[in-house]
């Protein structure tokens, strides 16, 4: 009976050291401080005005008149230390309109105006109003109009711990070949908002690890490409909703370099008031891909 219990403590012993990773820097040091400085800099743009770490609020819009302050008697209630009673965002149709009561401090694109048609996140000139440190402004989601406000002074912003990533490695410096489609194929897009996004994408890249071929669509982002993907470690030392990657566009004999080192969190990892496109289907790939950023927080 003790021989049995000492064999499966030995064969416990190698099946942990078999199956644990044990993940160390790799590459040369030019490489290794290029990631580190891309990485400084995705950080410090995520600490911008117009980074995902001040929001701090989104409301959908209902059809006619939508009440908004800090008063818990509003419609869309704003949060503590914006105005009790701040105005109207009044939607009809596909338009919506801001009336804003009398209050000096409260101004639209820096001027003090009480009513205007808002211009959405997806049109030139997006209309901003501001109150202190807090800005809101119209988005647009498929046919849903919200408001999403961010506070310049959130806490977030001015703690953030930033992001753990899994160590540098060169070798998940990728070489990939990109196969259009002909025409381009329109893809879904899921969002974390439960709507659905339709892409052109203009094609796919296949690569190789470990003599099995994986392909990721792409979506043609100026003259890049996006890639929105998940793989075995989403969930668990990854968000969960997958993470994004820009890379450069194809050669002109088709190469792509996928540096998977630049995976990073897409913006709902840090918020819950982000409204994120998630991994199409064929892009969930059985593989761990231990580059990048981790999770971050309980997003």
């Amino acid at each position: 009976m003790k021989l049995k219990i000492f064999l499966f403590a030995i064969a416990a012993f190698l099946f942990c050291n078999c199956s644990s990773e044990k993940l160390e820097e790799k590459g040369t040091a030019e490489y290794i401080k290029s990631i580190n400085d891309w990485h400084e800099k995705r950080v410090e743009r995520l600490k911008e005005e117009s980074g995902w770490l001040n929001l701090v609020g989104l409301y959908w819009l209902q059809p006619g008149k939508n009440s908004f302050g800090s008063s818990k008697s509003n419609q869309l209630v704003f949060p503590v230390g914006t105005p009790e009673f701040i105005g109207n965002f009044i939607l009809e149709d596909s338009t919506v309109t801001a009336e804003i009561f009398d209050n000096p401090d409260v101004k639209i694109d820096n001027q003090i105006i009480s009513t205007i048609i808002l211009k959405s996140d997806l049109e030139d000139s997006t209309t901003i109003i501001s109150y202190k440190s807090f800005k809101w402004f119209l988005i647009k989601r498929g046919e849903k109009f919200g408001i999403r406000l961010r506070d310049l002074n959130a806490d977030l912003v001015k703690n953030f711990p930033g992001i753990e990533r899994f160590p540098v490695n060169e070798d998940w410096k990728l070489n990939a070949k990109f196969v259009d489609y002909l025409p381009p194929k329109e893809i879904n897009i899921p969002t974390i908002i439960g709507t659905v996004d339709v892409e052109l994408s203009p094609g796919y890249v296949e690569f190789e690890i470990q003599n099995n071929i994986y392909k990721l669509d792409a979506i043609k982002s100026g003259d890049g490409l996006f890639f929105v993907f998940a793989d075995l470690t989403s969930g668990e030392e990854t968000y969960g909703a997958g993470r994004f990657l820009y890379t450069d566009g194809p050669d002109q004999n088709k190469n792509v370099i996928l540096d998977f080192n630049k995976a990073y969190n897409p913006p709902c990892a840090f918020s819950k008031y982000a409204t994120c496109p998630l991994p199409p289907e064929q892009n969930k790939i059985k593989l761990r891909i231990t580059a990048g950023e981790k999770n971050f927080g309980n997003h």
